[in-house]
């Protein structure tokens, strides 16, 4: 028996996580450690790719901070870190991966939002 496939048979899904999409603007709530102290700090921003399935599973966010600085962060999908994630917007993309937003800023970064059908 191959240990990566015992350890996805007996993951259970993280219920607080929606059905993740790129081009999501997704508000990621991370607990954080400092010192003795741990906190929840949100991360909000475009998903910009998804990557692998099952134990190692995992999705970047990037968004624009201040100074116009792109920060991006990538996340486990079953991180007992990720506290949950709220999908605020839709997207209707083209791409899986959405890099070529890494040389955009500004109005030319928007992604046109998903109708409801």
């Amino acid at each position: 028996m191959n240990l990566i496939e015992s350890l996805n048979r007996q993951l259970e899904p993280n219920q607080n996580i929606p059905e993740l999409n790129p081009g999501d603007v997704v508000k990621v709530h991370v607990r954080i450690v400092e010192g003795e102290r741990e906190r929840v700090q949100a991360f909000q921003g475009t998903l910009i790719r998804k990557r692998g399935g099952g134990a190692g599973a995992s999705f970047t966010v990037r968004r624009i901070a201040s100074h116009g600085i792109g920060v991006e962060r990538t996340f486990l999908l079953h991180s007992p870190r990720v506290e949950k994630v709220e999908v605020s917007r839709r997207a209707h993309v083209r791409r899986s991966k959405l890099y070529y937003l890494r040389g955009r800023r500004g109005k030319y970064a928007r992604l046109r939002e998903k109708r409801a059908k």
